[in-house]
């Protein structure tokens, strides 16, 4: 099926990553949201989105981390938010075969959901596979760095091994992607304390389960409900 992720091998970490000692770097919101709203800053967040949507692949770790979690202080950011062309889409996850039709009308459909919400990583991997099939290598490529260094950017923001240093996600979906990308499998999520805890089976892999940082998450909720 054509929903199987396609970058794995440009990812440099591995599933044993869980389960051993990496460096990583607790997001400081108040440093970035300080850094993000200053104009004269490398990191103002009108200059690095521009960067980001003109496909800028000079764009660094640091500077992908302020995107991803200074994304929580833009207006348009929504715990909730869904594509708005995800039933169209869903029709595409699943066939076996695209014709040059349908890469036409996911990458159309694709580029408006990401001008909505920039940071959709599953449909960033999926408009990299449509790229790729359909010949055009230059937006395949260019679609692939967003994809991985987002997903870095996640993966650099903790280790997952407890609440404290849980991995911090934008959306739920997100924790999903990550598990996806390991070839991990959940049996049963629950909230703890500001996380998401994705329990695996005993014994499966090194690890138990990982904790998802859902702060944001839970603020934004909790904004929308007053």
């Amino acid at each position: 099926m054509i929903r199987k992720l396609i970058f794995l091998t440009i990812l440099t970490i591995g599933i044993n990553a869980f389960a051993q000692e990496i460096a990583f770097k607790i997001p400081d919101y108040k440093a970035i949201e300080k850094e993000i709203k200053d104009k004269n800053s490398t990191y103002y967040y009108p200059k690095l989105m521009e960067r980001f949507v003109s496909n800028d692949t000079l764009l660094n770790q640091d500077e992908y981390r302020h995107l991803y979690f200074g994304y929580v202080f833009q207006p348009k950011y929504s715990a909730f938010w869904t594509s708005p062309n995800d039933k169209k889409l869903r029709e595409y996850y699943g066939k076996e075969k695209l014709e040059p039709a349908d890469c036409d009308e996911i990458i159309k459909l694709a580029n408006h959901s990401l001008s909505e919400f920039p940071f959709d990583i599953r449909l960033l991997n999926f408009l990299g596979y449509v790229y790729h099939t359909k010949g055009n290598e230059d937006m395949a490529k260019k679609t692939s760095i967003k994809f991985h260094n987002i997903i870095n950017a996640i993966l650099s923001s903790g280790d997952g091994k407890q609440c404290e240093t849980g991995f911090h996600v934008l959306v739920v979906s997100h924790e999903y992607v990550v598990l996806n990308l390991f070839e991990l499998e959940t049996k049963s999520q629950s909230l703890v304390g500001k996380c998401d805890y994705q329990s695996f089976e005993k014994g499966k892999y090194k690890v138990d389960g990982i904790y998802f940082n859902i702060e944001k998450m839970l603020e934004n909720e909790a904004k929308a409900f007053k």
